[in-house]
């Protein structure tokens, strides 16, 4: 099936399986290896990306579904060598260790910011709930994300 769609600014008509997951049209497909998969069943986050804005597991998505549809992968929150104040502050405050849950991290806090610019630290927890860190504890990941909503 024959599907047009937008994926960090960019327009893209492509055929495709109709089973396909959009995950594996990000990865495999458009070479953007940043969306990482973990459980594959929607239950760690590391795939996060943005549909329109709002904050999707692109392993449960299917590709068919972003058809006319927009997608912000972690890709492109570094704009023209400039990082987005969400990696400045998560460097900023060591909130990486192992990195693999961070891009999924990094765009469901993304989502946060870009509906609620001021959030309170329950509504930070609450937005990066379905992100599975085994790594941090979570402490540095909510700090660095109130500090880049305070900057």
């Amino acid at each position: 099936m024959q599907i047009e769609f937008k994926v960090n600014g960019k327009e893209h008509t492509m055929h495709i399986q109709s089973t396909m997951r959009l995950v594996d049209l990000l990865r495999e497909e458009l070479g953007l290896t940043g969306t990482k998969e973990g459980c594959g069943a929607g239950e760690c986050g590391s795939c996060t990306v943005l549909m329109n804005g709002k904050a999707v597991n692109s392993c449960l998505v299917l590709a068919p579904q972003i058809n006319g549809q927009e997608i912000i992968t972690i890709e492109a929150l570094e704009q023209d060598g400039q990082l987005d104040k969400l990696q400045e502050s998560f460097i900023h405050n060591s909130a990486v260790q192992c990195g693999y849950c961070t891009p999924g991290m990094l765009m469901s806090a993304k989502a946060l910011l870009m509906r609620n610019p001021n959030p309170t630290e329950e509504e930070i927890k609450t937005s990066i709930a379905g992100n599975l860190c085994r790594c941090t504890g979570y402490n540095k990941i909510v700090t660095a994300i109130k500090e880049a909503a305070e900057s």
